[in-house]
């Protein structure tokens, strides 16, 4: 979702194999979008306030975006679970077997496992302070979870615009749904720009 001016623990072993594959192998595998790189530039241009999402992959972050707020927490908020000593930052996941902890030797976990999937409070703090601030939202290719959290602070006059392919629960609020993938609609608006920018140059 992205806006544009106008915990318990668990024990290490429990779910780590399934873990591994689920998240680190796709998140390392896959690179971002062309739609996370396009909401990047955005953000660089200044015309972006910042990007909320449930995603745990650090996409975002990965294609350059600086303003994310990670609402479920991801693979950027670590916790060893013996001492609580956090070690922040997706890149820890580089390896093929689970980190140690420095200071104590504890197994380090991601905030989905040692959370129990609960929302990460810093981040929610974000969200509802960008969602109050925000003219124009862009709903990209979500249905909505956990945005009981910080929906409610939107201002009421802003414009509404979802891009997704499926029906969701924004449909009835929206005030344009674009039917279609986030990367086919970021293509499209490049391939605009570019040819606005080559007409301003001929003339």
């Amino acid at each position: 979702m992205l806006f544009s001016r106008r915990g318990g623990r668990r024990r290490s072993g429990e779910g780590y194999s399934s873990f591994l594959p689920t998240y680190l192998e796709s998140m390392f595998s896959y690179q971002p979008s062309f739609a996370h790189y396009a909401l990047a530039d955005l953000e660089a241009e200044g015309k972006l306030i910042g990007i909320i999402t449930t995603n745990v992959d650090c996409m975002h972050t990965i294609a350059g975006s600086k303003n994310v707020a990670e609402i479920q927490g991801s693979l950027q908020v670590n916790c060893c679970a013996n001492c609580g000593r956090h070690y922040d930052g997706y890149e820890i996941w580089k390896q093929e077997e689970l980190p140690k902890c420095e200071a104590c030797g504890g197994e380090i976990l991601p905030w989905p496992l040692y959370s129990h999937i609960s929302v990460w409070n810093e981040d929610v703090r974000k969200a509802r302070k960008w969602i109050s601030e925000a003219d124009l939202i862009l709903v990209i290719g979500t249905r909505g979870n956990y945005g009981d959290v910080y929906w409610d602070y939107r201002k009421r006059d802003a414009v509404i615009v979802q891009i997704n392919p499926g029906h969701t629960g924004f449909d009835r609020i929206a005030d344009l749904n674009i039917r279609e993938g986030s990367d086919d609609v970021f293509h499209k608006l490049a391939e605009r720009w570019n040819s606005n920018g080559e007409a301003a140059d001929k003339q």
